[in-house]
This record gives C-alpha cells, sequence and structure tokens, in this order.
C-alpha cells in the first residue's frame, strides 16, 4: 500500500525571487518567431511591459527604439531557426548588448537548463517574460559569439570551401563535353 502524502489545502504566494538582488535592472527579455517577435522590458516596480512587433527590417528597427524608450542596455533572446540573426544584428548595431538563449541556435548561447526546466511555460509572452525576469536577475550566462568581422571571414570561408569542393564535377562536365567534340567524325 502506498501512503499518501498530505495535500496542500489551498493557494500559497510564492516569491522565488525574494532575497535576490536586481543584476541587470535595464534588461529585455525577447521571445522570437517566424511571424512575430514578442518583446518584454521592466515597468514600475513589479511589472512587466510586453509587446509584440512584426519581423521586417522596419520593425527590427522598431523594437531598438522601443528598448531605449525604456533605457534598456542589454537583451537576452530565445532563438528560433535562424530568425534571430537579423534581430541580434539590428540590436548590436543599435548598441545594445544582445545574449542569445538556444532553442535551435548557433554561435552565442546561454545556458538553455536555466530556461527549459521551468514547466507550464506555453505562450510567446510568457517565454519573453520569463526570459527578462532572468536575466535581470543575471541568471543567464553568456556564451562564446566572434565579433562581426570574424563571422563574416567565417562566411567567406565556407563559400570558399563549398566552390573548391564544387569545382572538380565541372571540370569533369567540361572535360567530357571537349572528349565528346573531339572524337565525332568530322565529315569532308
Amino acid at each position: 500500500m502506498g501512503r499518501k502524502g498530505k495535500r496542500t489545502a489551498g493557494m500559497e504566494k510564492a516569491h522565488p525571487f525574494t532575497g535576490m538582488s536586481c543584476v541587470n535592472p535595464n534588461a529585455a527579455g525577447v521571445d522570437i518567431g517566424a511571424v512575430e517577435i514578442v518583446v518584454c522590458v521592466s515597468g514600475d516596480e513589479s511589472t512587466q511591459m510586453v509587446r509584440a512587433f512584426g519581423n521586417y527590417t522596419v520593425d527590427l528597427q522598431a523594437i531598438g527604439m522601443w528598448l531605449k524608450e525604456y533605457q534598456v542596455k542589454t537583451v537576452a533572446m530565445e532563438s528560433t531557426g535562424v530568425y534571430w540573426i537579423p534581430l541580434f544584428e539590428e540590436l548590436e548595431r543599435q548598441g545594445f548588448e544582445c545574449l542569445l538563449t538556444p532553442a535551435l541556435a548557433c554561435g552565442a548561447s546561454v545556458s538553455s537548463r536555466s530556461l527549459r526546466r521551468v514547466a507550464g511555460r506555453k505562450s510567446d509572452i510568457e517565454d519573453a517574460q520569463w526570459i527578462q525576469t532572468l536575466h535581470s536577475y543575471g541568471l543567464l550566462e553568456s556564451s562564446f559569439r566572434p565579433q562581426a568581422e570574424l563571422i563574416a571571414l567565417r562566411t567567406l570561408l565556407r563559400h570558399r570551401s563549398q566552390l573548391i569542393e564544387h569545382r572538380s564535377p565541372h571540370i569533369q562536365h567540361m572535360q567530357k563535353a571537349l572528349l565528346q567534340t573531339c572524337t565525332e567524325p568530322v565529315e569532308v
């Protein structure tokens, strides 16, 4: 026979961050999707301001302007595929310190364990709020992300290696075409 434990009588108030000090008071959290980008910043004392944006260049610039209105200095964002790259680069260009939380991301990352252990977070708004909360308390760690110049160099080197890899089939096609034209009988 299994023992039954005591059930909690009612809803209890939880204050998970009691006693912790805010490390990044000017922090924002961003959840990036294919269709919209949800951004969360700190509001008055215990509130959070959340706003959804589109994913066009104008929208990315508007995100930067909105973050500047709230004096945000650092932004932690959740990545989805490659959708994070334009926003990350635009916010860096505007002078924000950016951290990336991995979903399917490459490059820089924040410890995914700190984000994924919390059950029940289902909406993009709640994700953005959670990322902003963790980031403001300094609970997200930044991983290595190369500088812009190094990223450009790596892109060029990858492109060069692909060209070199694909040159052999092209040479073989040219040789085959030349061989066929040389072996055909010539009418006199």
